[in-house]
């Protein structure tokens, strides 16, 4: 191994562990084991001494990298966090790290965090999970490299996250039933506490605002991101004295779901009811009929997080604390004029 590349094995592994311990950034640590002098006399006794403990020295290249990334869900049961799953394992297979899957369903996420403390860990990427307040403090305090797709509740400052234009992928979604001449529209919308959820539901609200419709909170109905809560949710809506003519649901397990319940109550998609998802997962395309859905770009949320990990590895925090990446409505069979289905 050659000495730049040994230092840079260095930072991803055995500097970011020493940092955590001893409460600093990774770019203090660096300055103790290079013998920079602007660092003080407390802080420079306390990373040597976890420098000796850890068996290393000032300019030791040959430290072994930290090779594993952790990539933890909530669950992997929605076409959705398939689609992450392999952006994600793509991403760090391309930055030469290996990418272990897991979820908090019988992991919490602080024993993550402690998985992470092992040098050979460069850090986490937390998708869709609720991370609670005391763990994120945890996350600002020790410095530990943690980033965070499509949370479910608001992070922190200085918590970064990734994510997508929900409001504007809704609005569009929400525009393109409008065009087709649709007035009565219902959503299954996600649950307001979720960013996510409530981004995709203001841009439902905003559209008909637009087009002079006034929100009704009788065509609303708040679910998790599922396919069987979302057959019921459906079912309510489809069986209102005056039904709705079209429905946006808001990930593509929810328009499963609503595909399910409409075949259910023998209502036709698109000839009585048109159907719009947001995701586009490959659940989308094959679904019967395809459906037109909102794509969020999974490649690209993959190598965001992933190169957000190795920045904060390397000391370098990121400039801002929420990533955005746009979103583009894709057409199939799902939606039809208002005037083709009377």
């Amino acid at each position: 191994m050659s000495e730049s590349s040994g230092r840079q094995a260095f930072k991803h592994g055995l500097l970011t562990s020493i940092a955590r311990e001893a409460g600093v950034s990774v770019a203090t640590v660096s300055k103790v084991v290079h013998g920079k002098p602007d660092v003080g006399p407390a802080t420079r006794q306390r990373i040597e001494t976890l420098l000796e403990e850890y068996g290393a020295g000032r300019n030791t290249p040959e430290v072994a990298p930290a090779r594993r990334i952790y990539a933890v869900f909530r669950d992997l049961d929605s076409p959705y966090t398939l689609e992450v799953v392999r952006g994600v394992v793509d991403a760090g297979s391309q930055a030469g790290f290996e990418v272990v899957v897991g979820t908090t369903m019988h992991r919490s996420i602080a024993q993550w965090l402690d998985a992470c403390a092992d040098p050979g860990v460069l850090g986490m990427i937390l998708i869709i999970s609720m991370m609670a307040e005391h763990d994120q403090k945890r996350v600002l305090s020790k410095h530990v490299p943690v980033v965070l797709i499509d949370p479910l509740s608001q992070p922190l400052p200085g918590v970064p996250s990734v994510g997508v234009t929900d409001w504007h992928g809704a609005n569009d979604a929400v525009e393109h039933l409008l065009e087709l001449g649709h007035r009565r529209i219902g959503i299954v919308a996600g649950r307001p506490h979720s960013p996510a959820g409530g981004a995709r539901l203001h841009g439902y609200r905003t559209a008909l605002h637009n087009a002079g419709i006034e929100y009704d909170t009788e065509l609303v109905r708040s679910t998790d991101f599922d396919y069987g809560e979302s057959v019921a949710a459906t079912t309510e809506l489809l069986t209102l004295p005056e039904r709705p003519t079209a429905i946006f649901a808001t990930s593509d397990a929810q328009a499963l779901g609503t595909l399910e319940a409409a075949r259910a109550l023998r209502i036709s998609v698109p000839d009585d009811l048109s159907v719009v998802s947001f995701d586009d997962t490959s659940a989308a395309a094959t679904a019967s009929p395809p459906l037109t859905a909102v794509r969020q770009p999974y490649d690209e949320l993959g190598q965001i997080a992933t190169s957000l990990l190795v920045d904060m590895a390397n000391g370098k925090s990121p400039v801002v604390d929420r990533f955005e990446l746009a979103t583009a409505l894709t057409l199939r069979s799902s939606t039809a004029a208002l005037v083709a289905q009377r």
